[in-house]
């Protein structure tokens, strides 16, 4: 059988080979669940449950389709990205729309386990009262986890008085304890409905500073670093190398590391930069415990830790510009001034207009920064907890996620993500049809 030819032969390829790793993974997953009922088995069961279809189907497919096996080198590319981004992509989406918490987290409350006197059926005598035991009221609908050594299952309580409980199944094994399942549930747009309705203390508020954040940073960064790279590209300058290399230092150092440094130099009583204002007779300046002075903090650093990067572009762009036509142009009496805005600008200005666009998107979704420098703070007046001074989207569902007023409110987190990804498609559209970057590709 002969390959199909472009683009549908790659498609044609490219479904076969995912269609027979999902199915895998469903096998796997299933198979997991089902022998679950019976005993526990370890994580890995669904790795070799996936092997054992995995391996036999691509064998019976090379038969069917002699020219798939040429295609089989994608196979692990292709694993990784449904492990790897594909699931986490799925699983996101599936959670902005549940109310997948710390405390709603879909596994045992262990401090509910209860031993399990007596065992008949679907029939379980506690020795303890069943609210009490496993703190529910009603308990009725609520999911259980029955487990004795080796064996666990999960069902629904059909029925609860006293110390007695009737589950919706009959465990196969004789049942040693029971624990309350921190079940989650489906919640439709409640996540984004709640975010909606703090619009005005979280969602407005942290997303015009990420706007002006990212338009600053990119601002400041492209201005210092073209003026260092057309004075670096003067070949009559002096140590032009050495500059070059002293220069780019702060863009070799890892990030982290520079971050945590400006955090002891900024700091209000005892960093470095507030005893130099001192001696110069300068008030302190509370560069991270004020909302506004924490905001130029993070520029500022933030210039300091991106200009390298722009001043290299410059000086990359720089050098695909001809020497002919400044010759040329001061043949003709022009100024120095004349050929900067009249050759080089409009020459810098197609190859740098992606790097911008990029370096507006990275920054846009710049946490690191944000958070090790500030972590979102200072605390604001009218503002949710996890939403303060400097905090952007991304910080602001980091923080939803993992710290939300004591619990982890991972369905909210997941929610405020994908509105980050619809506000960021949406920009990026804006960007691309403002400066034409898709122009010639149409």
């Amino acid at each position: 059988m002969k390959h199909p030819p472009g683009l549908k032969g790659f498609l044609l390829a490219l479904s076969l080979l995912l269609g027979l790793l999902i199915l895998s993974a469903a096998v796997g997953i299933l198979g997991y669940l089902a022998l679950e009922a019976y005993l526990a088995p370890p994580g890995w069961t669904i790795l070799v449950l996936a092997l054992l279809v995995l391996v036999p189907g691509a064998l019976l497919m090379g038969r069917l389709f002699p020219w798939l096996t040429d295609w089989y080198y994608f196979l692990p590319a292709l694993s990784f990205l449904l492990v790897f981004t594909l699931y986490p992509i799925a699983l996101t989406v599936y959670l902005a729309f549940t109310d997948y918490s710390g405390a709603r987290s879909g596994f045992p409350d262990r401090s509910t386990e209860t031993r399990v006197v007596v065992h008949q059926g679907p029939r379980l005598l506690l020795e303890e009262a069943v609210e009490e035991a496993l703190r529910c009221s009603p308990c009725a609908g609520e999911t259980v986890e029955v487990y004795a050594e080796g064996h666990r299952l999960r069902a629904r309580i059909l029925e609860a008085g006293g110390n007695a409980l009737v589950l919706d199944r009959t465990p196969p094994f004789q049942a040693a304890f029971v624990a309350k399942v921190n079940a989650f549930r489906f919640v439709g747009l409640k996540n984004f409905a709640f975010i909606l309705s703090q619009a005005s203390k979280a969602l407005f508020p942290v997303f015009a500073w990420n706007v002006a954040f990212a338009l600053t940073t990119v601002l400041l960064n492209a201005l210092l670093g073209l003026v260092l790279g057309l004075v670096l590209n003067n070949k009559a300058l002096k140590l032009r190398n050495f500059y070059r290399t002293v220069l780019i230092v702060s863009w070799a150092l890892p990030g982290v590391i520079t971050v945590q440094v400006f955090v002891a130099l900024l700091n209000y009583n005892f960093g470095a930069i507030n005893r130099l204002l001192g001696v110069l007779g300068i008030y302190p300046i509370p560069w991270l415990n004020d909302p506004d002075w924490a905001k130029v903090a993070i520029l500022l650093v933030n210039l300091w830790l991106g200009f390298p990067y722009m001043m290299t572009a410059t000086l990359g762009a720089l050098s695909t510009i001809p020497d002919e036509l400044y010759e040329a142009a001061k043949v003709d009496g022009a100024t120095p001034w004349q050929a900067l805005w009249g050759i080089t600008l409009p020459l810098l200005e197609k190859p740098m207009v992606p790097i911008l666009l990029s370096s507006f998107a990275f920054n846009f979704n710049n946490f690191y920064i944000i958070y090790l420098l500030t972590g979102g703070g200072p605390a604001q007046e009218g503002r949710l907890a996890t939403a303060q001074a400097t905090d952007i989207l991304i910080s602001w569902a980091y923080k939803t996620a993992f710290s939300a007023e004591g619990q982890s409110a991972y369905g909210l987190g997941a929610a405020i993500s994908l509105l980050i990804f619809a506000i960021t498609v949406a920009i990026s559209l804006v960007n691309f049809r403002i400066t034409g970057a898709l122009r010639e590709v149409r």
